[in-house]
């Protein structure tokens, strides 16, 4: 272990050393490990190439574990990039400052408020946006809403601080502002927007909603790199690397992916340095990330933790998970994604299967399965609803939901094992309550779609998916989530799928 802490001067001569931002012109709300080996890095390269006033200001939400530690080492941290045939360590260096949101929420806001300030970036997780998964709508019930309504000068949720901040720069300077979304959202962008404008609203802030419609922009974006939790064996590696200690490196696989619209009202950094792209249309894009990739992961994620898998790349090296994984990306999510021309489909496919078979890498199935009911809602119910209006039941996307129902609401006498156990879901209680009060495993199903707030309720007009997901249920409980894959997979009709530019209704 070095003695000396991880700093600017610590790297002097190493060629590691980034480059200093000459200022601020980005906030960051979410200074998580996807935002350090995501966004920050692809700054930190627009930054090396360019220079110029777009450093980032990190907000957490509420640890200070983050914000001490790279107080204490220069703002400065390892990226670990993780493969099977070695790794590699970078020092990204984009930040010019971090600060906790729950410690002084005015704060916040006046640093989004600032006229030098011309971005804000997001990355709080689906469950960060306190919107009704039902509706989409902001959840006025939330309490976090409800504080944030009545003391607006004091926010807590991440669209309070967003509304907050944006009428202070509308009734002071008025400078233009650019909201950029880096979440797994569909319409990421224009989900933001519009929860702002619905929390306006409900402020009575006309004159802000007008300034807004001709001075903020929300651009929609498809972000992509697997960026499992934090160890002390990264920190190690970084540390041994960088010859100087490092106590927050971040491991990451070495695939990364941005893709944006290109609406910066108030510009933007050269982040097409670090490799970003940006288009004029992000929807099949994030279609293709959001099922193909993260809706294939859950489920891989949810079987392989009922198999007594700790990480995805055990899960997928079971070979009934593999199959049921193939099965439902190409059978399934696939023919409702209307795929990118710039994107070779199989070559796509193949690279996902390399990326979740990263055994160095290690993510864990408890935390790929976590939260699943805000994850799920924007994964499984428009292919869902997609196959069952054209008259086939999607079995493995109903295995996707049996598998996380075993894990998060299990039946009286079931034991889903630990790295079920280890799945951290807000609806967990809520579920487990109708799950505790059904008669059998249909009832639990159909309560879940009508009063489990977690799916839309027209899933629940199928009686066959109610069914097929509690026959699916029943055999993981009394066979094991192998027999529930074959099973699965031997009821499925299988038509030959190719890369379908389908589009939805």
């Amino acid at each position: 272990m070095s003695d000396s802490r991880l700093s600017r001067s610590a790297l002097a001569g190493s060629g590691l050393a980034p480059t200093r931002p000459d200022g601020t012109g980005i906030v960051h709300l979410g200074l998580g490990n996807f935002h350090r080996a995501h966004q920050a890095v692809y700054t930190a390269a627009a930054l090396a190439e360019d220079g110029g006033r777009w450093g980032i200001l990190g907000v957490a939400n509420r640890s200070r574990t983050v914000t001490d530690a790279m107080l204490a080492q220069d703002l400065l941290y390892g990226v670990v990039e993780i493969s099977p045939s070695g790794s590699r360590v970078s020092v990204p260096g984009a930040h010019t400052g971090v600060m906790v949101a729950a410690h002084d929420p005015a704060a916040v806001v006046r640093a989004i408020a600032d006229p030098e300030v011309k971005i804000v970036t997001i990355t709080v997780t689906e469950l960060g946006y306190t919107f009704s998964p039902l509706t989409g709508a902001l959840d006025l019930e939330s309490t976090a809403v409800q504080h944030d309504l009545a003391q607006p000068d004091a926010p807590t949720t991440t669209v309070g601080q967003l509304a907050r901040a944006l009428t202070v720069r509308a009734r002071t300077h008025g400078c233009p502002i650019t909201v950029a979304s880096c979440d797994n959202l569909l319409g990421n962008g224009d989900r933001t927007a519009a929860l702002v404008r619905q929390f306006l609203v409900r402020c009575g802030a006309d004159d802000v909603l007008d300034w807004l419609n001709t001075s903020v922009t929300f651009p929609n974006s498809m972000v992509d790199r697997i960026v499992p939790s934090s160890s002390e064996s990264y920190d190690a590696e970084s540390t041994a690397r960088l010859g100087a200690a490092d106590a927050i490196a971040v491991p990451a696989e070495p695939f990364t992916m941005w893709v944006m619209e290109d609406s910066f009202v108030a510009g933007r950094p050269r982040w097409e340095a670090g490799g970003a792209v940006f288009a004029q249309d992000v929807e099949p894009y994030e279609l293709m990330k959001v099922r193909l990739l993260n809706g294939t992961h859950s489920l891989i994620a949810y079987l392989g933790a009922l198999d007594g898998c700790s990480t995805i790349p055990d899960s997928i090296g079971r070979p009934f998970v593999e199959a049921a994984a193939r099965a439902v990306l190409v059978d399934e999510y696939l023919p409702t994604v209307p795929v990118p021309d710039d994107v070779d489909i199989e070559d796509y496919i193949a690279q996902l299967f390399v990326r979740w078979s990263n055994s160095a890498l290690g993510h864990r199935t408890a935390q790929v399965g976590s939260d699943g009911s805000a994850k799920l809602a924007q994964r499984i119910p428009t292919p869902a609803l997609y196959h069952l209006r054209n008259g086939v039941v999607p079995q493995h996307l109903s295995l996707t939901l049996a598998a996380y129902l075993c894990c998060v609401c299990p039946p009286e006498g079931f034991d889903p094992g630990p790295h079920a156990r280890a799945m951290a879901d807000p609806a967990r209680a809520r579920l487990a309550g109708l799950a505790a009060s059904a008669a059998s495993s249909e009832d639990v199903v159909r309560s879940v779609l009508e009063r489990g707030d977690i799916l839309p309720v027209e899933l629940a007009e199928f009686p066959e998916f109610i069914t097929r997901t509690a026959e699916l249920m029943d055999t993981v409980v009394r066979h094991g989530p192998m027999a529930a894959a074959v099973e699965a997979a031997s009821s499925s009709l299988r038509p030959v799928v190719t890369a379908s530019r389908a589009t939805l209704d």
